[in-house]
């Protein structure tokens, strides 16, 4: 008998048509607020949830009243995170670094409400387009996670592990760090063609499951006749007799009730039938079971080495141009990470406490720490979702994105003053300016470089340089100066120091 393993999940971008805060306010709070209303009318029915960041601002809107609802479900394991981090992160576009902060910033902040039990063990990467090693081995495997699942991968790749029932497998994503780097993966089968969804939505007011015979729309039997062919269809592609069935779409289950009213509709009838086993489920529990089962039948899963890019819907679509698109942004990314790591060692350097930073964030990321890096990490970690960083979302989403940004980096920038003032032995009160278009006199310098502070020196000014790497490095510095007249000394030494002065060229000084 096939085991059908109902997924109740939904897919919500941080981002994408929408900014995040209005994808929030207008869909997904009533997501996790309808939730927990549902899930507590029946212990056997459960939910996953993926995008920490979105969970964490409905936790911030809410009372203790609906915190202890959701705590309760936590602990009896009907509500489970899978993936965590604070979105669902582009896997082309960043760095390895900006994967790892903001998969840990997720994790951190459900380990401070509920606890190492809630911590997730598998990953949910369904809609990004292509996956690639490092984050198979890093974020997968050596990150503790039991299982990774996606809903994208080349569409001969698909149709060739249907045919040969391999569309789940162990991918070992680093051949040099060998089986520790395995990890339980799998292609969501869908509709028969990859997908995170399923043949049935209950999302949409109008879809349900009527069992009165006296009514004129009723269709019970042909909804179960059709979950038993579904279920066949999907047994030839696949090992063993379990199967996980995503049952919902983006922004699904606003309206929670409506989902569970038939899924438990679902659930009876398909049960009555005899052919399959249905019942409420989540990844883990599906794979615990999938791997249970091989291992009784003396399956053994087929082991992957390669990557999965690029991604091709079809011989004339593959999805490669997001990896150069809106390079503004990507760049913006990229700088802001780096700044980032380089103020965190020196918060720690220096003893820099959030007490000691003077501009804060007006509109920051729901926190996970004390740290006055905090409200960057949190803008840097949602612009990598899939839909943000990769530069597939509207322009005005981008512009948030930058924005968000761009607001963060204030408050960093003031701690990182602080934090050289106390390495060089500076007065507190000493001023300390950086190269930044958050600068006073550069507020509106836009997408080029402008150093304020050094092209309005009259007279002479010092600079401070930190290095973040973990060796020596021997960097140009480039800085605008007015006049020609200028030498650099070494302030340790007094010897003079290999200069250029050059002179803006026409074409620069015409730039609008």
């Amino acid at each position: 008998k096939i085991n059908i393993h109902l997924v109740s999940h939904s897919h919500d971008d941080t981002g994408w048509l929408l900014t995040v805060d209005q994808y929030f306010f207008q869909e997904v709070f009533y997501i996790v607020d309808t939730l927990s209303q549902t899930l507590s009318l029946d212990p056997n029915r459960k939910f996953m949830f993926v995008e920490t960041g979105f969970f964490a601002r409905w936790w911030d809107e809410s009372p203790e009243s609906r915190r202890d609802v959701i705590r309760r479900l936590v602990k009896n394991k009907q509500l489970q995170f899978v993936n965590g981090g604070w979105c669902m992160h582009d896997e082309a576009a960043p760095y390895y670094v900006e994967m790892v902060d903001q998969t840990t910033r997720g994790h951190m902040w459900l380990k401070d409400k509920f606890g190492e039990d809630a911590l997730p063990v598998g990953t949910w990467q369904i809609d990004p387009f292509g996956h690639s090693s490092t984050n198979g081995w890093l974020i997968g495997a050596e990150s503790g996670m039991d299982y990774l699942f996606w809903a994208r991968m080349d569409y001969q790749d698909w149709a060739n592990r249907v045919h040969n029932h391999s569309t789940e497998y162990v991918w070992q994503a680093s051949e040099s760090m060998g089986e520790t780097a395995q990890v339980f993966t799998g292609g969501l089968y869908g509709q028969g063609n990859q997908g995170y969804a399923t043949w049935f939505s209950f999302d949409d007011g109008s879809s349900g499951i009527q069992d009165d015979p006296s009514r004129h729309d009723y269709n019970v039997d042909k909804v179960i006749d059709q979950m038993v062919q579904d279920a066949r269809q999907q047994a030839e592609a696949g090992e063993t007799v379990h199967q996980i069935w995503a049952a919902g779409e983006d922004f699904n289950y606003q309206n929670a009730d409506h989902w569970y009213h038939n899924l438990d509709k679902l659930i009876h009838y398909g049960n009555l039938n005899g052919s399959v086993n249905v019942f409420y489920s989540t990844p883990t529990e599906y794979v615990q079971a999938k791997q249970a089962a091989a291992k009784k039948a003396g399956v053994k899963f087929e082991a992957r080495a390669d990557d999965v890019f690029p991604l091709a819907d079809n011989e004339h679509k593959y999805w490669t141009g997001y990896f150069t698109s809106r390079p503004a942004l990507k760049r913006q990314v990229r700088v802001a990470s780096n700044f980032l790591n380089a103020a965190r060692q020196m918060e720690v350097f220096a003893k820099v406490n959030a007490s000691d930073v003077h501009v804060a964030t007006t509109r920051p990321s729901p926190k996970t720490g004390r740290s006055w890096t905090d409200a960057l990490e949190g803008s840097v970690a949602v612009t990598t979702h899939h839909d943000g960083m990769s530069g597939t979302e509207r322009e005005d989403v981008s512009n948030d994105y930058e924005t968000r940004i761009s607001e963060a980096h204030g408050e960093v920038e003031d701690g990182v003053a602080t934090a050289f003032r106390r390495m060089a032995g500076l007065a507190p009160e000493a001023p300390v300016a950086q190269c930044a278009c958050n600068a006073a006199a550069g507020a509106d310098c836009l997408n080029i470089t402008a150093c304020p502070f050094t092209a309005s020196a009259k007279d002479d000014f010092n600079v401070l340089a930190y290095n973040p790497l973990g060796r020596p490095s021997t960097q140009t510095i480039r800085l605008p100066v007015t006049g020609g007249a200028w030498t650099v000394t070494d302030a340790a030494t007094g010897a003079a120091v290999p200069a250029q002065v050059a002179a803006l060229d026409a074409m620069t000084k015409a730039l609008p």
